[in-house]
């Protein structure tokens, strides 16, 4: 028997409500619907990435130098670097005190340094300098912090390299009043990642990292494990895990202090050798 006209009205109201209604509340929400199938929506976050690295405030701080003229004494330190000048930093190097250093996370970080308020040993007409944190500076509590122990703490500090220091101020002033700021690492080419290690034992040296510069995390995948798996700090920008990964091509995954992240998927081969090294993407 056929129901009544009026008996189908509240059903059919329902209906249309709630197609008008379905668009206005996918337009007013940040999450829109992945369609898997014919019934039921997957909802999926909208990715915003975020900006470049951005310039730091300008802070006071002294620099001072070490080394030799021609940059000996500077290319190795507590960051792992193997040799500055071949892995493309050159001699335009700092050592941080332990309040920039921060354990070794702001290795790789590029700073811009005026020498300021010492016009006797300020040059001229030398505006900037710009160096990548490579080393650190270690304290000496055996002399007071404002004369010899420049670099305890809590005091901001600069051991330059011999040539970098040079750059802005004069051989005999030994130390200089300076202006600093954090600023983006200007990179030519991809994030490189060096592997050392033996089969139980990987060990991996992050460089040449554009953006931020430093490195607080790095994950590494091989094509047979189903995960990512969180490499540690050995020291510096060395990398180490415990799980064997000789015979699988790997990927790694590098995140910055600014919050960006950057992966490089099968950068090196099945076939990769300890001592190599592999160019993945890097930071814009």
């Amino acid at each position: 028997m056929a129901l009544p006209t009026r008996a189908l009205l509240p059903p059919l109201l329902l209906l249309v409500f709630v197609i008008l209604e379905l668009p206005l509340a996918q337009a007013n929400n940040s999450i829109e619907p992945i369609w898997r199938g014919h019934r039921t929506p997957v909802l999926r976050r909208k990715h915003h990435p975020r900006p470049p690295f951005q310039p730091g405030p300008w802070k006071d701080a002294h620099a001072t130098f070490y080394g030799e003229p021609d940059g000996s004494g500077t290319t190795q330190g507590a960051c792992g670097y193997e040799n500055v000048v071949e892995e493309g930093y050159g001699l335009q190097t700092a050592a941080l005190s332990e309040a920039i250093f921060n354990n070794g996370q702001t290795c790789g970080a590029c700073y811009e340094i005026k020498c300021v308020n010492a016009d006797q040993w300020c040059k001229a007409g030398q505006q900037s300098l710009f160096v990548t944190a490579t080393n650190l500076c270690p304290p000496n509590y055996n002399q007071p912090s404002d004369n010899g122990g420049w670099c305890n703490p809590p005091r901001e500090h600069f051991d330059l390299s011999q040539p970098a220091f040079l750059q802005i101020a004069a051989y005999k002033a030994g130390i200089v009043p300076v202006q600093y700021r954090r600023v983006p690492c200007q990179k030519k080419g991809g994030i490189r990642f060096t592997i050392s290690g033996n089969p139980y034992f990987t060990l991996i040296l992050v460089t040449n990292v554009g953006g931020a510069g430093d490195v607080t995390s790095l994950k590494v995948k091989g094509d047979n494990t189903p995960n990512w798996i969180q490499m540690k700090r050995n020291w510096g920008q060395k990398w180490q895990t415990d799980v064997k990964l000789v015979g699988q091509s790997l990927s790694f995954r590098v995140a910055a202090s600014d919050g960006r992240s950057s992966t490089s998927w099968n950068v090196a081969p099945k076939n990769w050798q300890f001592g190599q090294a592999f160019e993945g993407k890097n930071f814009k």
